[in-house]
């Protein structure tokens, strides 16, 4: 084609191409009466294009109270059986260095964080509802047009929802989006999508600090807090890094369909279960970390009984001058430090460090004037923002073949996290909240 370049001559071949379609299928293909069906109904209610994402944001609400409201008979459960194995052990251990262990060390710190079972596994319920009825395709659809403008690709809706179970497979599944700067994007800002490991600490910040009415509405915002960090974060790197515009999203809608009650177990199963290996392994072993160093020196602690004296207090002191401006103790350094291994670890840690039982951790928190409403809330933010999980950073490496992309993740959420944290306070106190 003399005077076109090669992509002008491609697309006028293409254009040409679905008109010649056009006209075999007008020819050919008799159109029949237009029925509407379930499907073409709740397409036009979910897929509208101003109630599409209220409707999403309304949902999405609605998860987050049924996870609260839903597991809270079954941590109270939870609570009471921990705290009777743990007085067993007080009661029926003569040494007191081991009954420390088990007491304090098993059934304290490991007790604090399987509490938090329920709720993680109701989350992935709703979620797998969602998914298994075809909404959460439609829900990718109608945040294409808002993620393309600010600079995401449609297809990373998929992977920053899955996010919401686990960082790790999130990123992973960045591998279905086409174009490598899309790719790079989804990966840099997936950590900042709310994990079910940081839900524990929400709940139990959120319970004891704003009580059980508006504890669900706190994690609400929390979580859309996160998504609001990813987008403003993609909005930058796609000016700053990564510039150019998307690739064109095309994604298949399937039908609706109505969930059964064994599929959704399944997949909330599936989706749990590893909350409950990480708990057996790499919880469980930073939980005994913690409590070796809370505990010792055994003769200056007396048995962990003067935590003030011990080795973990001497790490969070040195600790604490970073976080005092939040109006964080170095008992936050500490949960913040150990939780870099593991998000639940920062419920754990505080179980450890303040000796009591589940049922009375978050009253302890307030009680002792470790948090109000407004540093608790802020220090929501900043376990939402800063350094995921060492598993997480490990597969930014892998995936991106980078340690140094891995490193700048690192590095640009520790800095943002001090800056929203930072803000909240600050813009907290100037409205009169202590």
């Amino acid at each position: 084609m003399p005077g076109f370049s090669g992509e002008d001559a491609a697309s006028i071949l293409a254009e040409r191409r679905y008109r010649a379609i056009a006209d075999m299928l007008g020819a050919t293909v008799a159109k029949g009466e237009g029925r509407w069906t379930y499907t073409d109904i709740s397409d036009h209610v979910f897929l509208h294009r101003w109630l599409g994402i209220p409707i999403f944001l309304a949902l999405l609400w609605a998860v987050f109270q049924f996870t609260f409201s839903l597991s809270e008979p079954f941590m109270v459960m939870i609570e009471l059986l921990f705290g009777w194995l743990e007085g067993l052990a007080e009661d029926g251990i003569s040494n007191p260095h081991l009954a420390s262990f088990v007491a304090g060390g098993i059934f304290d710190g490991l007790g604090s964080v399987l509490v938090f079972v329920p709720p993680i596994f109701m989350l992935f319920l709703a979620l797998s509802i969602l998914e298994d009825s075809g909404y959460l395709s439609r829900a990718a659809f109608v945040m294409d047009r808002l993620m393309f403008r600010l600079g995401l690709h449609g297809r990373s809706f998929i992977p920053m929802m899955m996010g919401f179970g686990c960082s790790i497979p999130a990123i992973m599944a960045t591998r279905s989006i086409d174009g490598e700067k899309d790719r790079m994007i989804t990966i840099l800002v997936s950590p900042l999508i709310s994990c079910g490991a940081r839900l524990p600490v929400y709940v139990l910040m959120a319970g004891a600090l704003f009580g059980a009415e508006r504890a669900g509405m706190v994690i609400f915002s929390i979580y859309l807090l996160g998504i609001a960090l990813a987008i403003i974060m993609a909005l930058v790197f796609r000016r700053a890094l990564f510039k150019g515009e998307p690739s064109p999203f095309v994604l298949e809608l399937p039908a609706y369909s109505m969930p059964t009650a064994e599929a959704v177990i399944i997949h909330m199963w599936e989706r749990g279960k590893w909350f409950l290996a990480r708990a057996g392994t790499i919880i469980f072993g930073t939980v005994l970390i913690v409590w070796f160093l809370s505990a010792h020196p055994w003769g200056a602690t007396s048995g962990g009984e003067l935590i003030e004296n011990s080795y973990i207090a001497s790490l969070g002191h040195l600790l604490e001058p970073i976080f005092m401006p939040f109006g964080w103790d170095w008992m936050a350094a500490v949960a913040l430090l150990f939780g870099f291994l593991a998000k639940e670890v920062v419920v754990g840690t505080y179980g450890i460090l303040l000796g009591v039982e589940e049922a009375s951790l978050g009253e302890s928190l307030v009680s002792l004037g470790l948090f109000t409403p407004l540093t608790g809330f802020a220090f929501m933010a900043f376990v939402l923002i800063y350094v995921p999980c060492v598993a997480t950073i490990g597969i930014i490496a892998k995936e991106t073949n980078s340690y140094r992309w891995a490193g700048f993740v690192v590095a640009y959420l520790v800095a943002l996290a001090f800056a929203v944290s930072g803000l909240i306070i600050g813009v907290g106190r100037l409205l009169g909240f202590s």
